[in-house]
């Protein structure tokens, strides 16, 4: 009898979040559907065990451990106002000069450095000029166009780049788009039409 104690385990699928319940190295864990969405994340009861989850690199659809990104934001009431209220975020810890936001599950931190003004170089990728740098979260399809749709409801929203297909037909195609933030900060939200190619390695010409 195997009594190794269950684990749950974040799981990510086109549906959104699973917890799965099993012990590791288990077949077929039994699954639970939980909504995901962009101030929220299912977290495990005790940590999740990297090894028995994929390796310490985990491969798409395997446990993941949350991002961290800290960047800086030149007024701490605009960052919060923007990525509450515009992407969605719940907020973590806070202090005078600096705020935790959760962005579909990863921690990133905006931190006050007055007058920042972020300046964007840009990369041409498959036909887009892309601002670089750039941070930002690769969604379900269902996702993508939910957050797309919302975005485009805002009344005086700018893309940098308009939501589209890039890459179609090759191993890499995705959905895009890219904004700013009051900070002129270049945020890039993607979508695999295949997630597991999220990783996949060949030459773009």
């Amino acid at each position: 009898q195997n009594t190794r104690e269950a684990t749950p385990l974040i799981m990510l699928s086109s549906r959104g979040c699973f917890v799965a319940h099993g012990t590791a190295g288990a077949r077929a864990p039994r699954m639970r559907h939980a909504a995901a969405a962009p101030g929220r994340m299912i977290m495990p009861r005790r940590p999740v065990d990297v090894a028995a989850a994929g390796g310490e690199q985990q491969q798409p659809g395997a446990a993941i451990q949350p991002f961290h990104i800290a960047f800086p934001v030149r007024d701490v009431e605009e960052a919060r106002t923007f990525y509450t209220g515009v992407l969605g975020c719940s907020e973590g810890r806070s202090a005078n000069t600096w705020v935790d936001f959760n962005l579909y599950g990863h921690q990133i931190v905006a931190h006050l450095v007055k007058g920042y003004n972020a300046s964007n170089s840009a990369n041409a990728v498959d036909g887009d000029a892309v601002p670089v740098p750039h941070f930002g979260v690769a969604l379900t399809v269902d996702q993508f166009h939910a957050l797309a749709a919302r975005l485009r409801a805002r009344p005086g929203f700018k893309f940098v780049i308009e939501p589209h297909l890039r890459f179609q037909g090759k191993p890499g195609e995705q959905w895009t788009m890219f904004f700013h933030d009051p900070s002129n900060n270049a945020i890039e939200f993607k979508a695999m039409t295949n997630p597991a190619n999220l990783f996949a390695k060949y030459r773009v010409d």
